[in-house]
């Protein structure tokens, strides 16, 4: 209780700071919705994905479809070369990882299908990115970049650490690598297209 309250006063913080600053043109809301989806995402992460396969399962899909379809937006609208060259590689990365999960799943009849769906709150950062302005729209994709990856590591490693589901635990442990290094590059790029401003 008191991690997820903590995180919580950490969200609204941060939601609180974002909704001040509008140095890159982005619409405030859109950053504070941002960073409030990013403080739940955590706490989801860090509680029931950890601790539960369909909570896994859920999360982890629900991680690849959003990031594909976040690289099909940075792919069409980023201007960075470097900002689509990451997009690309989440792209194939997440659409591999996505593949081996339903088919991970599909093989065993005790576990629910993979969620074709994304949840509201990760439509809602689809939405942002998608109305983010042209000035604004790879420090925006880049930040939801490294918030959704932070996400993801916590859930594949929390799984990893505490799940006793062999194989959905040797998937968590495959795709960590890659997730970690989606997020060191993203991390990398905001950093530089922060000191540029």
């Amino acid at each position: 209780m008191r991690k997820f309250l903590a995180l919580s006063t950490v969200a609204c913080g941060a939601a609180a700071l974002v909704a001040c600053s509008n140095e890159d043109g982005r619409n405030a809301v859109d950053r504070t919705q941002d960073a409030v989806a990013a403080g739940v995402g955590q706490v989801s992460a860090n509680t029931m994905g950890a601790n539960s396969v369909e909570a896994y399962v859920k999360g982890a899909s629900t991680g690849d479809l959003y990031e594909i379809r976040a690289a099909d937006l940075a792919l069409q609208h980023a201007s960075s070369d470097q900002v689509k060259a990451l997009a690309r590689m989440i792209k194939t990365d997440h659409t591999d990882a996505s593949g081996k999960l339903k088919a991970l799943v599909d093989a065993k009849s005790d576990l629910e299908p993979v969620s074709l769906e994304l949840d509201e709150r990760r439509k809602g950062m689809l939405d942002n990115l998608a109305n983010a302005d042209k000035s604004g729209f790879d420090r925006a994709w880049l930040e939801q970049q490294v918030d959704a990856h932070e996400e993801a590591v916590a859930l594949h490693s929390g799984f990893a650490d505490n799940s006793d589901h062999p194989e959905l635990r040797a998937h968590s442990r495959t795709a960590l690598p890659k997730i970690q290094a989606h997020l060191n590059r993203a991390r990398e790029l905001l950093a530089s297209s922060q000191a540029s401003q």
